[in-house]
């Protein structure tokens, strides 16, 4: 245990290191930060390469600098840094642990960051035990790449004991910030056109960048689900994850996806497609939006439609043409009510449907998404459906536009940068 504890004291700032901590991201920080100092386990997670480890020294950043907290009092592990390989198992990490216990000695409050948390077995017991430490005061977090990081026993005996954010690569606000741009139509554009992955803003080789969007695809993938999930047919996963990413905005069913496959000569039952969707959604590289009936209140089940977390997938992989502009609008406006805390979904009433129905608890919000109000059939069609919702919840309008139409019968038309 010494030999590895003396290898990752430099991930540790015990011995006055600073940190790295990139562009500092003030949305996350401001939400996380305003709920420590008490011990609920704060769990951030997220699509591989989102930003969730910077997130996390930004944190360490913060207590030290903000808080004063010593850094001897903040113990950090990365199960993505080789110098953590031996750290397998729960054991592994409470022997690591207790090492650190009694070769620095703090004293008082311990602050434990485990980084990718998933790829130690059985790392919920090292949480628990000490979540629910009454003997000494712990506080920890956690990120993870996988959606049920906290789920089934373990969801049930941390219940209400846990908080979860969910991070996502850079919004377009981020990138607008980072390039000193203000917020306009040609960088909004631009920014649909490549995607927010924090990596490419280091990368300014085209085929670089779509290099390491590949890899990082296969990544998450071919390696993380292979592996998690024993994969028998790797090449069924991938041409499911491109199916998903051409039918972006397009309602589909599991039916509908081995119609496909069938047509092309390819065997495949219900089973083997909805667990494999199901492992690609996991891994946050893709979201799936359920139908809501906006008259029974209720999700339906069958159809839904899918959205990439980040547009870099499909630019890079797929190509960008002119006429994918409209689906990459939706695809953006769907992750912006996210990040905005909403749960998306797709509204249907009789024969007709409203893009997003985005609820959190104050508040629901009906949006349409055009790509150009080209045509009083198309104002008619967008601004129309949203009337035909008998409620007094703000509905709204996200287009193009060069110019902005005057509210419609009390529906607001806003420009995609004015969704904050």
């Amino acid at each position: 245990m010494e030999n590895i504890f003396e290898e990752i004291r430099r991930y540790n700032l015990w011995d006055g290191e600073n940190l790295n901590t990139g562009f500092i991201r003030t949305y996350y920080l401001e939400r996380i930060s305003g709920l420590t100092g008490n011990k609920l386990i704060k769990v951030l997670v997220g699509q591989r390469r989102s930003g969730k480890s910077y997130v996390l020294r930004q944190l360490i950043n913060l207590l030290i600098t903000q808080k004063k907290v010593r850094p001897g009092n903040i113990f950090y592990v990365n199960k993505e840094y080789s110098a953590f390989d031996d750290i397998k198992s729960s054991s592994d990490l409470e022997a690591l642990f207790k090492f650190y216990i009694d070769t620095i000695k703090p004293s008082g409050k311990i602050y434990i960051f485990l980084d990718e948390v998933q790829n130690i077995e059985k790392w919920e017991s090292f949480v628990n035990s000490y979540s629910q430490d009454f003997t000494r005061e712990y506080e920890l977090f956690l990120t993870g790449s996988n959606s049920r990081l906290l789920s089934g026993e373990l969801a049930t005996l941390l219940s209400g004991r846990y908080v979860e954010f969910e991070i996502f690569p850079f919004s377009y606000f981020e990138t607008a910030d980072l390039s000193k741009q203000k917020p306009s139509r040609e960088s909004f554009i631009n920014y649909i056109t490549t995607g927010g992955l924090p990596e490419l803003v280091n990368i300014s080789n085209d085929e670089s960048q779509r290099y390491y969007v590949e890899s990082l695809k296969n990544t998450i993938i071919l390696r993380d689900i292979v592996e998690r999930h024993n994969i028998k047919d790797p090449t069924l996963l991938e041409d499911i994850f491109k199916f998903m990413v051409v039918n972006i905005g397009n309602l589909t069913s599991i039916n509908s996806i081995i119609k496909y496959f069938k047509s092309r000569q390819k065997k495949t039952n219900y089973e083997t497609l909805s667990s494999y969707a199901e492992y690609i959604t996991d891994t946050f590289i893709m979201h799936k939006a359920e139908r809501f009936n906006l008259r029974g209140k209720q999700i339906l089940g069958g159809e839904c439609k899918y959205y990439l977390n980040d547009l870099a997938f499909k630019n890079y992989l797929f190509g960008f043409s002119p006429a994918d502009m409209g689906y990459n609008l939706e695809n953006y406006v769907f992750n912006q009510l996210r990040r905005l805390g909403y749960i998306v979904n797709v509204g249907v009433m009789n024969n007709f449907e409203i893009d997003f129905v985005a609820k959190k608890p104050e508040k629901t919000l009906y949006v349409q998404v055009s790509y150009l109000l080209s045509s009083p059939e198309v104002v008619e069609r967008e601004f129309g459906n949203l009337l035909r919702i008998k409620d007094n919840h703000e509905k709204i309008v996200v287009s193009l536009d060069e110019v902005k139409f005057s509210d419609y019968q009390g529906i607001k038309h806003v420009h995609p940068w004015e969704l904050t």
